[in-house]
């Protein structure tokens, strides 16, 4: 039998494109088997949003050419899109297919080493979601950013933005719903920018979440993450209100620092950010909120760093995902001067994931002895099972199997060495 595996790098929007790959796969005839064990052909969808995802894509293809050498090895993704012509240099690829084809499933079987095309005016929008959580699946609503922060590669890798139509995306949460799974992410790479289809702009992400809000009940429907200034009142005030929508924001800051945010050409002051936060507490006080931040961009000295770790410590955030700043190629970045050394990007990142620890610590402790609703997952460690409540607390309990994909309301008893909370079930 024709075999096929498929290891994804990077975001959400990768994992549910990577999804969408294997149903194609095996409506060829192809079925799914694991990397290391000699597939006839072996995908690897990739991230480039940092030189470490470059690395790890490279390093991947050693391991898989010692543990599977029969198989084919095509490169997809961002990393795809960028360098082309770096991949297929590397010792076992046999393909490089760029953004624009990586969903013709015919591209995969033909002569091509490189099937690359420009994606900068691409208006195709394609639709995918990952199927292969029992519990949880990410859905592709919007691709690809109008923005062009001083730092991101993705608008070159993806292009420019574009979304679904918002009655494909009820279908599609409807089929998601049809296998069982119990919570959907709507994913995008600027999913606040929702709405623009054939280069013009149709909807708004707020018509798209008043429309989930009204057909779809009896699942959980998280938002990824989302830009501050387009995380409006009238978005926080319907996720208050709403039964579907669970209480839980990624809003990526970046910095704390209004000048390094305008060297970042982010849209947006921390003020502005620390208002959001601000609105999500007052009316939802149990809500989690995470955000991003990058340490060591060029011209972030001392002082500038530690307006970020006092902003940080005074908003109420429930966690952080620290970003040393990665040099990439075709980036205004690259223009800038005062480059801050590694180690000391490397030293802020630990003081701020710290930082992010003790959050996360003290709002896991703020919900300790109160009930929330948990999907527990089918992963085994030690004879516990892992879920997430509604509001983005890892719990873990004894594992039963029975429980897997099955929402349960859980007592939150006390947070373990490992700051996960162990649960009752109720």
């Amino acid at each position: 039998m024709k075999t096929v595996g498929l290891h994804t790098f990077g975001c959400k929007l990768n994992f549910s494109e990577t999804s969408t790959l294997i149903e194609k796969f095996k409506s060829k005839g192809y079925k799914k088997t694991s990397i290391y064990n000699n597939p006839s052909q072996i995908i690897i969808n990739t991230c480039s949003v940092t030189e470490n995802a470059d690395k790890k894509c490279s390093d991947l293809v050693k391991k898989i050419r010692r543990k599977s050498p029969k198989s084919k090895i095509t490169v997809i993704g961002c990393f795809a899109q960028l360098k082309p012509n770096k991949i297929i240099q590397l010792e076992g690829v046999d393909k490089v297919i760029g953004s624009e084809n990586k969903f013709n499933i015919d591209s995969y079987f033909n002569e091509e080493k490189i099937i690359y095309s420009p994606i900068q005016e691409s208006r195709i929008f394609h639709s995918s979601f990952s199927t292969e959580d029992r519990t949880r699946a990410f859905l592709k609503v919007q691709d690809g950013c109008n923005y062009g922060c001083a730092f991101c590669t993705i608008p070159l890798a993806r292009g420019k933005s574009r979304s679904a139509e918002i009655n494909q995306i009820i279908k599609n949460i409807y089929k998601i719903i049809d296998k069982g799974i119990k919570e959907v992410v709507l994913s995008g790479i600027n999913i606040g920018d929702f709405g623009i289809i054939n280069n013009r702009r149709k909807h708004s992400l707020i018509q798209l979440l008043e429309e989930i809000n009204r057909q779809i009940k009896n699942i959980r429907i998280r938002i990824s993450s989302i830009e501050p200034n387009l995380l409006n009142d009238d978005i926080i005030e319907l996720i208050s209100k709403s039964k579907t929508f669970v209480k839980h924001f990624h809003i990526p800051l970046q910095s704390g620092s209004n000048k390094i945010l305008n060297d970042m050409s982010r849209r947006y002051t921390k003020e502005l950010y620390y208002e959001r936060v601000t609105k999500i507490k007052t009316l939802m006080p149990d809500a989690c909120i995470g955000g991003d931040v990058i340490v060591g961009f060029p011209g972030e000295n001392e002082n500038e760093f530690n307006k970020t770790l006092e902003f940080l410590k005074k908003i109420d955030m429930s966690y952080l995902h620290v970003f040393p700043y990665s040099e990439r190629p075709n980036t205004r970045a690259l223009n800038k001067k005062d480059i801050i050394p590694i180690e000391i990007r490397n030293e802020r990142s630990k003081i701020l994931r710290m930082l992010s620890e003790k959050k996360k610590r003290f709002f896991y402790n703020l919900n300790l002895k109160t009930t929330r609703e948990v999907i527990f997952e089918n992963k085994k460690i030690d004879n516990y099972m892992y879920g997430f409540t509604d509001n983005y607390i890892k719990t873990k309990i004894k594992f039963d199997e029975n429980l897997i994909g099955k929402n349960k309301n859980v007592y939150l008893n006390k947070i373990d060495s490992d700051c996960i909370v162990q649960g009752k079930i109720l």
